[in-house]
């Protein structure tokens, strides 16, 4: 009985997760289902198929932008420009409740806004912040919440390598997905340090006022103190956000721009050797080619899926459910959503959103608008076991006397304000896609 390439395609869509969950690697249970169907559907042709597939990806220009972000991330955590910020910072909200949580939320911000690697920030102020917050005597479930979804923070605000990667895969604009995703960021990490204040002054004993004596100095000191350590990276986001937004720059250009940045930062800080140069390549050639080998793998995945008709077939099967524009969104939402529990980001994109993408243009969705809510559930991945990468970054940096149990229940809040925050995208488009249209209008 022959099997029709729809069928295969749908084969082979369960044969990749099967592949991932089995312990495979992703890359190479992607390339695996790649040759497994390619070679019925196309024969002798798959071959050069094939090749053509890598040659797309190795052409992109915009995917240079990931070794200068990658860079620009490990340089930025040897500078110890965070262990600065967060010492500037925390002088201010040393007399408030729950003030070195909304430090810590605040610090992840900017450093979001600095690098685009995710995790980074996650782990440079975890090791900066948790000891000081324990020592504080803050509820442990607080604090380990707190880091996490500030850490969490770097997926989303840009520059974002989920980001520069989500663009060529779905075919949308980097510059104009990068600018959609400022307002949803900021959003986010206000709605969690509103949260933090909240709870802090229901129950005082959860973020106690901190003993740190910096407290004391003067306004002059504190003053000078924080032009110091936040002036640097304020440049650095301008050098690389300021040359997107004002179209001086396309993202590969401000990229290597911010990794020059970096190394004047690390640089001034006196922070820059030749060791911490050869550790710096050597870690940036490492994820580039990692983040690029999975790429390739699922450029050639998508390539052969598509090509069995598995696009079409999965677009004709959603729109004649007649769900509407509301519908087919939240319906792919939640499948990016229970996707987040077993698969990392770069499973996601690349076996979601090539499927994703032509479908939400043809109903009528806004592509960019349906990025930013791919990239929002993506870190809200970041929170939600078993996959949780966040849980797993803080565990590696945690004293022994934080449990899991203690990181559990503390992300639970804020994977909820992750919701909440989608939520309020979906109801309020213009959070995503105002800021671009403004900015694009008057270029």
């Amino acid at each position: 009985m022959e099997i029709s390439n729809e069928l295969l395609s749908l084969f082979m869509f369960v044969g990749v997760f099967v592949g991932i969950l089995g312990g495979f690697p992703v890359a190479f249970s992607l390339l695996g289902m790649a040759f497994l169907f390619g070679i019925p559907a196309f024969g002798d042709a798959l071959p050069a198929f094939l090749i053509r597939r890598i040659f797309t990806v190795a052409s992109n220009y915009v995917l240079a932008a990931v070794p200068f972000f990658v860079f620009m991330g490990v340089m930025l955590e040897k500078s110890g420009m965070a262990e600065r910020l967060f010492g500037a910072i925390k002088i201010w909200m040393g007399k408030v409740k729950g003030g070195l949580a909304i430090s810590t939320i605040i610090l992840c911000t900017i450093i979001a806004a600095s690098t685009g690697i995710i995790g980074a920030s996650e782990v440079i102020v975890g090791l900066l912040a948790l000891p000081i917050m324990l020592k504080s005597k803050y509820q442990k479930e607080l604090a380990t919440g707190t880091i996490i979804a500030g850490g969490a923070l770097g997926t989303l605000i840009p520059p974002s390598v989920v980001t520069v990667i989500y663009g060529p895969t779905a075919g949308v604009s980097v510059g104009r997905l990068l600018i959609s995703t400022i307002l949803p960021g900021l959003l986010l990490s206000m709605l969690f340090i509103v949260y933090i204040v909240i709870r802090c002054q229901l129950n005082p004993s959860l973020g106690p006022v901190s003993e740190d004596e910096d407290r004391n100095l003067s306004f002059v000191k504190k003053f000078r103190l924080t032009a110091v350590s936040l002036i640097p990276p304020l440049l650095l986001i301008f050098t690389v956000l300021g040359s997107i937004i004002l179209g001086l720059a396309a993202p590969t250009e401000a990229a290597a721009m911010g990794a020059a940045g970096s190394m004047l930062l690390a640089i001034a800080y006196r922070k820059l050797t030749w060791q911490v140069l050869k550790d710096a390549l050597y870690q940036t050639i490492k994820l580039t080619t990692m983040i690029m080998l999975v790429l390739v793998a699922g450029n050639a995945y998508s390539g052969v899926f598509l090509g069995l008709g598995g696009g079409l077939a999965m677009e004709q099967i959603i729109l004649n459910l007649n769900m509407g524009q509301t519908g087919i969104l939240l319906t792919f939402l939640f499948i990016i959503f229970l996707g987040g529990f077993l698969l990392d980001w770069t499973s996601i994109l690349l076996i979601f959103i090539p499927i994703f993408a032509p479908i939400v243009v043809k109903a009528g969705i806004d592509p960019v608008l349906f990025g930013t809510l791919v990239i929002m559930m993506i870190q809200t991945s970041y929170l939600t076991p078993p996959m949780a990468p966040g849980i797993f970054y803080l565990k590696g940096i945690a004293p022994p006397e934080v449990k899991d149990t203690h990181i559990f229940r503390g992300i639970i809040p804020f994977a909820l304000i992750q919701l909440f925050a989608i939520g309020l995208v979906i109801l309020f488009p213009q959070i995503a896609l105002w800021l671009p249209e403004v900015i694009l209008s008057q270029r």
